[in-house]
C-alpha cells in the first residue's frame, strides 16, 4: 500500500520546479556544496567524449565549470566539507580509455539502440580535486569499481562501494558467470579516511550494496541493498563500524538512492513501486516505521533526490523534459507539509 495516491500532490512538497542542466545528452546526481550555493554534477557534453564528465555549477551565475579530466568515464561527484576537494570517480588513467569513447561514438552513430545502463568499469577509481591548485590526487588503487562516494559531515571518512571481491582471488565458475552477467553483484559498501588510507569492508551479503551516504549527524550510513537477483532494492541503514543494519523499507520494487533531509526525520529515494520503467522520488521516516509517502508525479524517471543543507530546497534528476535522458531539476521543499504527510502516513504491515 501507498500513503497518499490521489494524483496531482506533487506541489504539496515541491514548488518552483525548474530545469537546471541543459548542456548534452544526460545530467544527473547533482549534490551540493555545504553552504549551498554550488552543485556537482555529472554530464554527457564534452566534445569526443560520450561518457559522464564531471562538473561544478554555481548556482547564483550559472556558471559550469569542468573538474574532471575530460578523458575515460567518471561518477559521483561530492564535495569535502572544510576543505577546497571534491571527490569524484574516474577511469582517466586507463590507457583504453580513448578506444573505448571512439567504440561508443561508433555505435551511436551506426543508429544502433541498447537500454541505458550503468557500467561497473573495473578501472573506476576515486580521486580527489583540489579546486585551489587543480590537481588530483587518487585515492584508491585496487582492481574493481570503486566510486559512488560520499564524504562525511566533518570530512574526515568517505564510505564508497566497490566490485574489488569479484578481482581478489580465482573465481569459481559459479562466480565468473556472476560477474559476466552482473558485475554489481559483488559490490559491498567500504570505509576510508579521506586521505585514502584505512579502507575497510562493512557489508558482506550477496547482492549489490551502494549508494552510501553518512547522515546528517555523521552518526549512521545510509545506502541501497539490492537482492541477489538484483531486482529488489531497498534502503538500510547500518552504524559506521558496519554493526546495527537495519532495513527501513520493504517496497518490494527496486528502492535506491536514499538521501537523509538535514533535520533526520526522513529519508528521500527513488523508487519503480508503480512501474518498472517509472521511477519517482518517495520518503519514508527516519526509523522506517511508515509506509513510504510519493514525492513526485511525473512520467519516466524522478530520481537521485538531494536535499540543500539548509533543507529548504530539492535537486534531483527528472526526464520530465522530455528524450527520454535525465537532466538536473531543482525545486524548494515544503519541508513542513513533508512531517505532515509522514505522520499521518499508516504503519508499515512488513
Amino acid at each position: 500500500m501507498l500513503a497518499q495516491e490521489a494524483p496531482n500532490q506533487e506541489r504539496e512538497f515541491l514548488s518552483r520546479v525548474r530545469r537546471l542542466t541543459v548542456d548534452g545528452k544526460r545530467a544527473g546526481e547533482g549534490y551540493w556544496s555545504p553552504d549551498g550555493t554550488r552543485l556537482v554534477l555529472q554530464s554527457e557534453r564534452e566534445p569526443g567524449n560520450p561518457f559522464y564528465q564531471q562538473y561544478v555549477m554555481d548556482l547564483t551565475t550559472g556558471d559550469t565549470t569542468r573538474i574532471s579530466p575530460g578523458m575515460g568515464k567518471t561518477t559521483c561527484g561530492f564535495f569535502r566539507p572544510g576543505s577546497d576537494e571534491i571527490m569524484f570517480a574516474s577511469t582517466h588513467h586507463d590507457p583504453t580509455s580513448k578506444k573505448q569513447q571512439d567504440d561508443e561514438i561508433a555505435f551511436r552513430a551506426s543508429g544502433k539502440e541498447r537500454r541505458y545502463a550503468w557500467d561497473y568499469d573495473p578501472e573506476m577509481e576515486i580521486y580527489a580535486y583540489q579546486e585551489k591548485t587543480k590537481s588530483l590526487k587518487r585515492l584508491t588503487n585496487v582492481r574493481g569499481y570503486d566510486a559512488e562516494g560520499g564524504y562525511s559531515p566533518d570530512g574526515q571518512w568517505i564510505v564508497f562501494s566497490s566490485t574489488r571481491t569479484a578481482y581478489d582471488h580465482t573465481l569459481s565458475a559459479a562466480e565468473q558467470k556472476q560477474l559476466t552477467t552482473d558485475a554489481a553483484w559483488f559490490a559491498e559498501i567500504y570505509i576510508m579516511k579521506a586521505d585514502g588510507t584505512g579502507q575497510r569492508r562493512l557489508t558482506e551479503t550477496p547482492g549489490y550494496d551502494g549508494g552510501p551516504f553518512f547522515t546528517p549527524d555523521g552518526k549512521k550510513i545510509l545506502w541501497r541493498r539490492f537482492d541477489e537477483q538484483g531486482l529488489i532494492a531497498d534502503v538500510w541503514t547500518m552504524n559506521l563500524d558496519g554493526t546495527d543494519k537495519k532495513q527501513i523499507t520493504n517496497f518490494k520494487a527496486m528502492s535506491w538512492a536514499p538521501y537523509m533531509h538535514v533535520s533526520g526525520e526522513y529519508i528521500l529515494f527513488a523508487s519503480n513501486k508503480l512501474g518498472f520503467e517509472n521511477f519517482e522520488v518517495f520518503m519514508v521516516d527516519a526509523a522506517g516505521t511508515k509506509e513510504p509517502v510519493r514525492v513526485t508525479y511525473s512520467d519516466g524517471f524522478d530520481g537521485l533526490p538531494v536535499p540543500s543543507p539548509d533543507g529548504k530546497q530539492i535537486a534531483f534528476t527528472s526526464a520530465r523534459s522530455g528524450g527520454g535522458a535525465g537532466q538536473i531539476f531543482l525545486a524548494q521543499w515544503n519541508h513542513e507539509a513533508a512531517l505532515k504527510a509522514i505522520t499521518a502516513a499508516p504503519l508499515r504491515k512488513n
